[in-house]
């Protein structure tokens, strides 16, 4: 697994960040608050994995049982079919068999003006790369054209993203490749990490701690 040079990247951002992506984050201020949103239910590998959507994006994607779980879902909401969701799913199909998605589900995110851009960051990572704490903070400082940003903010940030796996941030690690954290756990973490090296043949979900399922 091999880190990136950080010059080409921030050359390549504006390039790299899915427009689909964009054009939601760029209006997430405007969206109304859905009255009613809608879930799905997805078992992976790693255990159970629960999607939320406005209707027409993506809006939160979490393993069950983790931190922050339901963190952008609002109180009322219906299990429900969905062509976001049917996408959703041919995404993590394809992310969990060992291959790199060439596509990406609409998204829509409502967060601070921060937080939406350290998303967009993290997007940017190339699938089977990594990017540390630090150099994520830099990246952040440059494309806000200050000297510096605080750690803690941008790993609050990362900490807080509501679509696992999609926005990838688990390819955030510590210096010296540390795995630090991850709100699904470092387990999942380390084993993300390994599909991406290729290393994700044969493993059983069985030999996860199981998923604590909080919506039916």
């Amino acid at each position: 697994m091999g880190t990136f040079l950080l010059t080409p990247f921030i050359r390549t951002l504006r390039v790299m960040i899915p427009p689909i992506f964009q054009s939601r984050c760029e209006t997430a201020k405007s969206l109304p608050l859905s009255h009613s949103d809608h879930i799905h239910h997805y078992r992976s590998p790693l255990g159970g994995i629960t999607m939320a959507s406005d209707g027409t994006a993506l809006k939160g994607l979490w393993f069950d049982g983790q931190r922050f779980f339901g963190s952008t879902l609002s109180p009322e909401h219906q299990e429900t079919a969905l062509p976001v969701f049917d996408r959703t799913d041919a995404w993590l199909d394809l992310y969990f068999s060992g291959k790199a998605p060439d596509f990406t589900p609409p998204l829509s995110l409502k967060a601070t003006e921060f937080r939406r851009m350290i998303w967009e960051l993290l997007l940017t990572i190339p699938y089977g790369q990594t990017i540390t704490y630090g150099e994520l903070a830099n990246l952040a400082a440059r494309k806000r054209g200050v000297s510096r940003l605080s750690a803690q903010a941008v790993g609050g940030a990362v900490g807080h993203n509501p679509i696992s796996l999609i926005i990838p941030c688990h390819r955030v690690i510590g210096a010296g490749g540390s795995l630090t954290g991850y709100a699904a756990g470092l387990y999942r973490k380390a084993r993300l990490l390994q599909i991406e090296k290729g290393q994700g043949d044969g493993f059983a979900q069985q030999n996860c701690p199981p998923g604590k399922p909080i919506l039916r």
